[in-house]
């Protein structure tokens, strides 16, 4: 067996952690480098804890899962006017982005976790990789593992040719507090996954840990996603904020513009169940993200690979995106413990794997969103929209 490569992971995220702490598990030194100055955090994500997300928090550090999530029993299809059209008894682990990254970060622990660590240049001559940072500092590994997101610089220097493909609708996302509920909307909704189909939208609202990671029912975050249709024509007004600023991935909280403000909630009123819109028109504010595919044809190049949304950026309709930057990790550390630390050798192997993951995962977001947003074919209870990686429930 050979000895295990020094590495870096550029990019702080679920992603970049996940695969930082299964690496050094496994023996290797690991820094990680984030462009950040201040620890991340995401204001009102929601996530769903798949297996891949929450098995290092569990295996590995011992923290069970029901710690940092929601836990919910039923999955609801409702109607226009509240009833509900179908439901069934499945058990989701509901979770936050910033609930999962604390428990993340404290594995790892800060004195290898760099912010204000801005990655300028990278050159790879096949025995090592020298990373040059905007501050002046270098760095030589054996492996860089770039998880730097959805905007990956890495990607655009190594892949020129692979650009973003925008799905033709946005995400309204946000959060309101449990407690700011009536009684009769929280009983509705605090044990459950919730959706309603439309036509060409269809919106979920599922409970999260509450900002301090609180998972007790009546304190924690009623979170919502709405998909809603957005003709490419009208895209770059839609996605101007209040400064003027045209924005490409997301509008954060509080600079979106008040007519679409104004449009969104009267929209709420008028086509959601009465719960539903009591959660959406409550949150004080929304923001949006937009829908994009990102299909790369190569994640890994001699000593450098692309994990997570720096190389497939899938729709969030299986509720896997943050599962797969953490399988990218897993399987990593698993080719690497294969041949010994053999890093371009594991890479190869690794690659294979994860391009195929890759793009089952984003052709099965592909049909959902379609189904959705343009055939209207998007029922209430089909199989496949159950949440997985691998496929549904998987």
């Amino acid at each position: 067996m050979g000895s295990m490569p020094r590495v870096a992971v550029i990019g702080g995220s679920l992603g970049g952690l996940t695969a930082a702490l299964l690496l050094r598990d496994l023996g290797c030194q690991v820094s990680v480098y984030e462009r950040s100055q201040e620890e991340l955090e995401a204001k009102g994500a929601g996530i769903a804890v798949l297996e891949a997300t929450w098995r290092y928090p569990v295996e590995r550090l011992g923290v069970p899962a029901d710690d940092f999530s929601a836990k919910t029993n039923w999955v609801r299809f409702l109607e226009a006017d509240g009833s509900t059209e179908f439901e069934e008894r499945r058990l989701y682990h509901l979770s936050s982005w910033n609930a999962v990254y604390r428990v993340l970060l404290h594995g790892f622990g800060k004195e290898n976790y760099h912010l204000s660590s801005e990655m300028t240049s990278f050159v790879d001559d096949g025995a090592h990789v020298t990373i040059d940072f905007s501050d002046g500092r270098t760095d030589v590994v054996d492996l860089l593992v770039c998880a730097d997101g959805i905007a990956s610089e890495v990607r655009r220097t190594l892949l020129p040719e692979v650009s973003s493909s925008y799905a033709g609708y946005i995400a309204w996302r946000g959060v309101i507090p449990e407690s700011a509920l009536s009684q009769e909307t929280f009983d509705a909704l605090y044990d459950s996954l919730t959706y309603q189909v439309m036509e060409n939208s269809h919106i979920l609202v599922y409970p999260i840990p509450g900002l301090g990671g609180e998972v007790e029912p009546g304190q924690r975050l009623m979170n919502i996603v709405w998909y809603r249709n957005v003709p490419p024509e009208d895209f770059e007004e839609f996605l101007t904020d209040i400064n003027g600023d045209v924005r490409s991935v997301s509008i954060p909280p509080g600079l979106v513009k008040e007519q679409d403000l104004i449009k969104m909630r009267a929209d709420a009123q008028a086509l959601l169940a009465p719960q539903l819109a009591e959660v959406v028109t409550g949150i004080k504010e929304p923001f949006l993200q937009v829908v994009y595919d990102i299909e790369v044809p190569r994640m890994a190049f001699g000593r450098v690979c692309i994990i997570g949304d720096a190389a497939f950026a899938c729709r969030p309709h299986a509720a896997a995106g943050t599962a797969k930057a953490a399988e990218d990790g897993w399987i990593l550390a698993e080719e690497l413990a294969a041949v010994g630390g053999d890093v371009e050798a594991a890479l190869s192997a690794w690659e294979l794997r994860q391009l195929a993951l890759g793009r089952s995962l984003l052709a099965r977001t592909r049909e959902i969103g379609y189904r959705s947003q343009v055939a209207g074919t998007f029922k209430a209870g089909a199989p496949d929209l159950v949440f997985g990686l691998y496929g549904p429930g998987n």
